[in-house]
């Protein structure tokens, strides 16, 4: 047999010595240069080699050939793992950067907030009012801030204040934290909005208006409402409790829905409600209340008969309240 033909075993020993150097570098995460040439060496002595086995007529520059394609074939498979993997490095890199650019993000954002809620207690209005604008903003631009600014937006509404002796410049602080709020809560028909949760528990509010908004929990317990608030087409995913609260002008809830509870019980009002058109799709309870200023409740649809017990009504011409509900008429 021609010496020849034992190329191929020379070939697959030096495959094998390929292999251990391979394993060798693997272990110590170093350059995988030099097993690939060595396995370069191998596919080409074995490949050629083999032809030599498997047909003695072959011409030795075929069979380089084909040896030179098998070693060429593992040196560009080499090529290949080299491209991914610095393609994951810089990936790597990327996510790195972008992980410090948010921290630096968040870092900023932080500092924001903490400097604009110490400004909500600066004596003058500009400051306070230029403070809100600032949540509001950092609100808008991170969405995680969003449910945090609106409770401090609620928590400065529910600061004591008397409408008789306060100056107008809280009352236009307030009325931007108003405004504001509004902003910040997403539209009635925005489908799949994130509802954020209001808490107005004995605030005082004047042109409320939330009007065409989605909410989630709803709290307005001993709440004070002045002059003219609006929720109408406003849509309360969460409880809405109105329990205790005074509304001494027009309240606008026409057309709003109720997902959940809607409690009027002990709610006191002496201007005019409108409540056209309301679904309430949960509990509803009206007991103990005092509408002296009027009603109407005209097409209004309840899921369950609502609570009416001990409840109080003036009835203006005007005026519809469902047939069957039961009320002293206060006419």
């Amino acid at each position: 047999m021609r010496p020849v033909t034992y190329i191929w075993i020379a070939g697959a020993v030096v495959i094998a010595a390929a292999a251990v150097l391979l394993l060798v570098r693997l272990r110590g995460n170093r350059n995988m240069l030099a097993p690939t040439i060595v396995g370069a060496m191998g596919a080409f002595l074995l490949v050629g080699g083999w032809l030599f086995v498997v047909d003695s007529t072959t011409a030795k520059g075929e069979a380089i050939k084909t040896g030179g394609l098998a070693g060429g074939s593992v040196i560009a498979l080499y090529a290949l793992w080299l491209n991914d993997r610095r393609r994951r490095t810089e990936e790597a890199r990327q996510k790195l950067d972008n992980d410090r650019a948010e921290h630096d993000r968040s870092r900023v954002a932080d500092e924001r907030f903490a400097r604009a809620v110490e400004l909500l207690g600066h004596e003058t209005d500009q400051v306070r009012v230029g403070a809100l604008h600032a949540l509001a903003g950092l609100a808008k631009s991170r969405e995680e801030y969003r449910q945090t600014v609106l409770d401090i937006l609620c928590s400065y509404l529910r600061r004591p204040f008397d409408r008789g002796t306060d100056d107008r410049h809280e009352m236009e602080v307030r009325l931007t934290a108003q405004r504001l709020i509004g902003d910040l809560l997403p539209l009635a028909g925005e489908e799949d909005a994130k509802v954020y949760d209001l808490n107005l528990t004995n605030a005082s509010l004047e042109y409320f208006d939330i009007a065409g908004r989605q909410v989630g929990l709803f709290t307005a317990r001993g709440a004070k409402f002045h002059q003219s608030n609006s929720f109408h087409h406003a849509v309360f995913h969460g409880d809405a409790f109105f329990t205790d609260a005074v509304n001494d002008g027009r309240l606008h809830g026409h057309h709003a829905v109720f997902r959940a509870k809607a409690w009027f019980s002990c709610f006191t009002s002496h201007g005019r409600v409108d409540f056209r058109e309301v679904r309430f799709e949960g509990a509803s309870k009206f007991a103990d209340g005092g509408y002296d200023g009027g009603i109407t409740l005209r097409d209004a649809v309840f899921s369950t008969p609502p609570d009416l017990t001990g409840l109080r009504v003036r009835k203006e011409p005007d005026d519809f309240l469902p047939a069957d509900w039961t009320f002293e008429d206060l006419a």
